[in-house]
């Protein structure tokens, strides 16, 4: 038997030959020890710096960060965790957290490819990644970010793990530092320590809670303003409870 190009060719024994049977049965068996699985990555051609660049397609809900969950929990140190664990996380579904599923290889490329159809009844709403190319750098890239311990300022990612930086609200100055909200008739009337800002249709105005390390002092809320006209916002408490308590309805 010889191969050319990857192709079997056979001595002319003919396939009547019962040495052919012999032969062919031993080269599939052969070719199948090299083929890939169905499912499996080919991390061997996978590129972590690619997977890095690629992980901005995540990092709007998810951070490489410790401790630091988006919409999404952060996927540092996922390698080998069991699905719907992640300390501190609390937004997971109870299909994910009853899967028994371990993150690796083939189970984040399952994943990756299409969360629906992989846990059926899970609430990610990303639609999934369908270049095999792709799937397989980002996850080299998460095996990666994982061995260097997770930092999300990785030699491959050089700190795109970081997910979207948010502003530190107990570090905002005067002007969107709340100190009153009234409501009257469809409009907000909102007041800062530096005076109340033009007024905001109700729709316009989002209220909203921010409990991390990073969200504002309770009891002193703030405000993000947002629209090309300035005239959208969102108002940022500590807690639910304050939100209610802190309008007041009066015209």
């Amino acid at each position: 038997m010889r191969v050319f190009s990857g192709i079997l060719f056979f001595p002319p024994s003919g396939p009547a030959s019962p040495s052919y049977g012999r032969r062919a049965a031993r080269a599939v068996l052969i070719l199948g020890l090299f083929a890939p699985l169905p499912g499996v990555p080919a991390t061997a051609a996978s590129d972590a710096g690619a997977g890095a660049r690629a992980f901005r397609m995540c990092a709007a809900c998810h951070s490489m960060e410790p401790g630091r969950h988006l919409t999404g929990p952060s996927l540092a140190h996922i390698w080998g965790r069991k699905a719907g664990t992640a300390a501190g996380f609390g937004r997971y579904s109870p299909a994910l957290e009853s899967s028994a599923i371990i993150w690796n290889e083939q189970t984040l490329d399952a994943w990756l490819t299409d969360p629906r159809a992989f846990v059926p009844g899970n609430t990610m709403t990303f639609p999934g990644v369908k270049d095999p190319k792709a799937r397989a750098d980002l996850i080299a890239f998460l095996k990666s970010a994982d061995a260097d311990g997770a930092s999300g300022q990785t030699a491959q990612g050089g700190g795109m793990g970081r997910g979207p930086q948010l502003q530190n609200l107990k570090k905002v100055g005067p002007a969107q530092r709340v100190t009153a909200i009234r409501y009257c008739r469809g409009t907000y009337r909102v007041t800062t320590a530096t005076g109340e800002l033009p007024p905001f249709w109700e729709f316009n105005l989002r209220f909203k809670t921010d409990s991390s390390e990073t969200g504002p002092q309770k009891g002193e809320p703030a405000i993000l303003r947002a629209g090309m006209m300035g005239d959208r916002a969102s108002a940022i408490f500590a807690d639910p409870a304050e939100i209610a308590a802190f309008i007041e309805k009066r015209c």
